[in-house]
């Protein structure tokens, strides 16, 4: 499992390891990885997703019964004011990694006729609104890689699930401001106080769902927003003539 150490990641790895399975934990933050596996059981690996070299070593002689590819990344501003590092930190972390890791875990599933591979994306990837649009891009690249799968895989028992969010309360928001505890308490009071957003245990119970669904069943695509969230709207610019 990537992102493993925050948000969804983490909350995930508690779930699977509270039911008994085996989760490898990808991040990159060592220390937190450190503490993870002490809280949960889990086995840390300090990877840096946009390391192909290191992915490939980590999953070598793994049996990858569920991959979850949970680690991603996002950006302020749009395409406009994008840096270089911008732009491809967010295609090789957001892309990238899940198409290397689904490469090098899908021949063994096939291999065993049984597997289930978990992405996440967002309703960014399904809907265009105000948002940095490399972004979008990349979540809609794994809306269609997603479905994809399933055409490489007919035949065997490999699930894929596609996971679509709407705004959930993790520290994403305050990564992209710099991360320090006062852009954790200046995203909080921008993003979610007075606002019923989903919780991380509302996306891992989603997920939860996919997985413990009988073998025969697939659940494809869980699109899950707040209530009081929808994607609707039209922006009409006016220009007053020159």
């Amino acid at each position: 499992m990537t992102g493993a150490t925050s948000g969804i990641g983490a909350a995930l790895v508690e779930r699977l390891r509270e039911n008994g399975l085996t989760v490898h934990a990808v991040a990159r933050n060592a220390d937190r990885i450190a503490e993870l596996s002490e809280r949960t059981g889990a086995i840390g690996h300090v990877a840096d997703l946009r390391d192909t070299a290191a992915l490939e070593a980590l999953v070598a002689g793994l049996e990858i019964d569920v991959l979850a590819n949970i680690g991603g990344v996002s950006r302020t501003g749009n395409v406009l004011g994008a840096t270089r590092d911008d732009i491809d930190d967010l295609v090789e972390v957001n892309l990238g990694a899940v198409l290397h890791l689904c490469r090098l875990a899908l021949p063994g599933m096939v291999e065993r006729d049984r597997g289930h591979v978990v992405n996440i994306s967002s309703i960014a990837g399904h809907y265009n609104f105000f948002g940095h649009t490399a972004y979008h891009a990349t979540k809609a690249a794994v809306h269609q890689l997603s479905r994809q799968l399933r055409n490489d895989t007919l035949g065997k028992r490999v699930r894929v699930t596609e996971i679509s969010p709407g705004r959930v309360e993790t520290e994403i928001f305050a990564r992209n401001t710099g991360g320090t505890p006062e852009d954790i308490a200046q995203a909080h009071a921008t993003y979610f106080e007075g606002y019923e957003s989903l919780t991380t245990d509302d996306v891992v119970n989603a997920i939860a769902f996919a997985i413990d669904a009988p073998r025969h069943v697939n659940v494809g695509l869980i699109e899950i927003m707040p209530t009081f969230q929808v994607p609707g709207g039209l922006t009409f610019d006016r220009r007053d003539q020159d």
